[in-house]
């Protein structure tokens, strides 16, 4: 049983920072991060390739930074400036060649 365990979230006032962890309990080959707001969707953040490839939503471009470390089976989000609109679950996703894994979730609140 695969497990993806999630921490980092909390409440910060805007231009504030927070930094979210996800391990998970094997190797992946891309692991990232996506958040849901209230009455929407669930949207992409960032990903991280096994290789170290990166892609970031738009909103998110130059404020949040996506690493990795495969060796410890882990992903960071580094959130900078963040903003009210920021303010979502924020789930972790980790993928292999032939399954998909999400964390429990994390909540992030940017209060203005």
């Amino acid at each position: 049983q695969v497990q993806l365990v999630e921490s980092g979230g909390g409440l910060v006032q805007a231009g504030g920072s927070l930094r979210l962890s996800c391990v998970a309990s094997r190797s992946m080959l891309t692991m990232g991060w996506y958040r849901q707001a209230p009455g929407n969707q669930r949207d992409l953040v960032a990903t991280i390739s096994s290789a170290g490839i990166t892609n970031y939503a738009d909103s998110v471009k130059g404020r949040f930074t996506i690493s990795k470390n495969n060796a410890k089976n882990t992903v960071w989000l580094q959130m900078n400036s963040l903003k009210p609109e920021d303010t979502a679950v924020y789930y972790c996703r980790a993928r292999t060649s032939t399954f998909d894994y999400w964390g429990q979730g994390t909540q992030v609140t940017v209060s203005s």
